[in-house]
């Protein structure tokens, strides 16, 4: 390959992004791989074709066929593993069937921690002091520590919310139930759907695919 098939410009200057992004004559696609603000930058003043992933708005959804001890260790580790990241589950959803059982164990990890927790209707009466959510906190990626909670009658009423609520990123159902995992991972549309896994497993690394570009593309 020729020398110059690979080149690094020098500058950290955020003034030389500004005028790389709009030189089509040398660019044919940009992919950003930074924060939220370069990518909105991007979004907005490119004008060379761009490969990008702006939000994660993570699920776990507990099925009332769900072995619970698992899924108390799924919801903590896709909550609080680390906040910040794309791959955080941003909204616990819990089959109603098993939402009495399963959420307070799950609160208290929570609570221990510092996780700020907003919950539906159901969601508060079986958790003392939970702040009530508002539909803004459902498409919400907090990348902090707080958590939207919503009880479900079903499966269909979880697939329902993901699909609207969701970014497309990755999402999780907890089940022992085969049918109802398959189904599932049919049914939801994201770049990234698992069984019986955390959301944080979403990563280039733990895929053994390299660094990611945005997962979701």
């Amino acid at each position: 390959l020729p020398e110059t098939s690979v080149q690094v410009i020098e500058t950290t200057d955020r003034a030389a992004v500004g005028e790389l992004i709009t030189m089509k004559e040398y660019v044919d696609v940009i992919v950003p791989r930074g924060g939220k603000g370069l990518i909105e930058r991007l979004m907005n003043d490119a004008r060379i074709p761009v490969i990008k992933h702006l939000h994660g708005v993570c699920h776990v959804y507990i099925d009332d066929r769900a072995d619970l001890d698992k899924a108390v260790r799924i919801a903590d580790n896709a909550k609080t593993s680390r906040y910040g990241t794309c791959n955080t589950m941003e909204t616990l959803l819990v089959a109603q069937g098993v939402a009495r059982e399963v959420l307070p164990r799950i609160a208290k990890i929570y609570a221990d921690k510092g996780v700020e927790m907003r919950g539906c209707e159901q969601s508060r009466a079986i958790v003392a002091g939970m702040k009530a959510a508002t539909e803004e906190d459902w498409a919400t990626e907090y990348l902090a520590p707080i958590v939207s909670i919503r009880v479900l009658p079903d499966m269909d009423a979880a697939i329902e919310h993901i699909n609207s609520y969701g970014s497309q990123h990755t999402d999780a159902i907890v089940t022992e139930d085969y049918t109802r995992a398959r189904r599932f991972l049919r049914e939801v549309d994201s770049a990234s759907v698992m069984v019986n896994a955390s959301t944080r497993f979403a990563d280039g690394f733990e895929y053994g695919l390299g660094a990611e570009i945005g997962i979701s593309t």
